[in-house]
């Protein structure tokens, strides 16, 4: 079974990592776990000043703040996974790479904000939930 975690280096992302650390019998043995950070892209005019390379140090940087502490947090609970940066709108790209990965599951923290909020705000659990074609499993 393949499993995507989605991880932005939040609360919501460590309680999902002891969540799934803690019900690791509900994965099999052969399980394949990636993680997953999605950066915000720069505004085109500030990723010109800076240039290709300071912006793509910069996203990787930025993902390392959340892939580094959930994979060596993963690492101390014995479980394997690979960790992945892309750029783009956080919601659409999870759903995306869900896809185009052959995921089974994805796993992700919620804020866990009313239905009011997220009408106004959006929320990436709410983008993932109405693209996103493979399972959702959200840990608040």
């Amino acid at each position: 079974m393949k499993t995507l975690l989605a991880v932005d280096g939040s609360l919501y992302t460590r309680k999902m990592l002891a969540y799934l650390s803690t019900h690791l019998e509900m994965f099999s043995d052969n399980h394949q776990f990636t993680l997953l950070s999605v950066q915000d892209p720069l505004p085109p005019r500030a990723r010109a000043a800076v240039g290709k390379e300071a912006a793509d140090a910069y996203y990787l940087e930025e993902s390392a703040k959340a892939l580094e502490p959930a994979l060596k947090f993963l690492a101390r609970h014995h479980i394997k996974a690979k960790g992945m940066t892309k750029i783009g709108n956080a919601g659409e790209v999870i759903a995306k790479t869900a896809a185009s990965g052959h995921f089974d599951l994805v796993i992700m923290g919620s804020h866990g904000h009313g239905a009011l909020r997220n009408l106004v705000m959006g929320s990436v659990a709410a983008k993932v939930l109405a693209q996103c074609k493979t399972p959702v499993l959200l840990v608040r």
